[in-house]
């Protein structure tokens, strides 16, 4: 009988990694994506868009649907869809591993101000301070509270919050090489930073172009997620799966 495994997605690494058990031909691969992203890039097999109803309409759908294995390659930041995950695996009577990236770290000349929430982030940043914001969209409202700083905001899509016309916005897709993030920080004359713990390569560069300008970083840590089998690389999953 064919493994049915549902792919937890949204992240470039769940469209690889779903390519890449379609490639194998020993799967039947089922991608869910949340709808978040108005044109989401697709991988091959099949696509599901939308939320489950919580815990028990997911687990509710593994049971449906005769998932024996949940992969969660959702974004490191997507604590809560992990969270649901775990308990709608374990209550459907399915295994669950998670795919995630490590986190950043940061070295010698980085000027890291560690905090662990986007409210916390806004209330750090100096007054009048030009700023480059790059949380994606769906947090952006928080910073419409500080009308004293200048908010350059870079995302793949536009925000759905009406944002001042003291904003810059910029829609852009990574990979960001570091000479454009550094001609990005002079252009608009960035004085701090404002990330998410992402990890990956992707928009790495954004950090080292603040460590070569001595910009400093309000960099916000992720959030903790259950305890599960988890790869740090795809290679370490793959091989994993390869045992099934």
């Amino acid at each position: 009988m064919t493994e049915r495994i549902l792919i937890l997605g949204g992240t470039a690494e769940a469209r690889t990694l779903a390519n890449n058990l379609l490639d194998r031909g020993k799967f039947h691969v089922i991608t869910s994506l949340a709808g978040r992203t108005d044109n989401p890039r697709l991988p091959g097999g099949e696509i599901r868009i939308g939320g489950f109803g919580g815990i028990e309409g997911l687990a509710d759908y593994l049971k449906g649907e005769a998932v024996s294995l949940v992969i969660d390659a959702t974004h490191p930041f997507a604590a809560r869809i992990s969270t649901h995950a775990t308990e709608a695996a374990k209550a459907a009577g399915a295994n669950i591993i998670r795919l995630e990236r490590p986190a950043w770290k940061a070295e010698a000349g980085d000027r890291w101000h560690h905090v662990p929430s986007v409210e916390e982030a806004v209330h750090l940043i100096p007054d009048g301070a030009s700023t480059l914001v790059t949380i994606g969209r769906q947090q952006l409202g928080a910073f419409l509270d500080r009308d004293d700083i200048k908010v350059v905001a870079r995302a793949i899509e536009g925000p759905k919050i009406t944002v001042p016309e003291s904003w810059t916005v910029i829609l852009a897709r990574p990979p960001f090489p570091l000479a454009e993030e550094i001609a990005l920080f002079e252009k608009y004359e960035i004085d701090v930073l404002v990330t998410k713990n992402a990890g990956g390569t992707e928009t790495r560069d954004k950090l080292l172009a603040a460590r070569a300008l001595e910009k400093p970083v309000i960099m916000i840590d992720r959030l903790p997620k259950p305890d599960v089998e988890t790869y740090a690389t795809m290679e370490a999953l793959l091989s994993r799966l390869d045992t099934l």
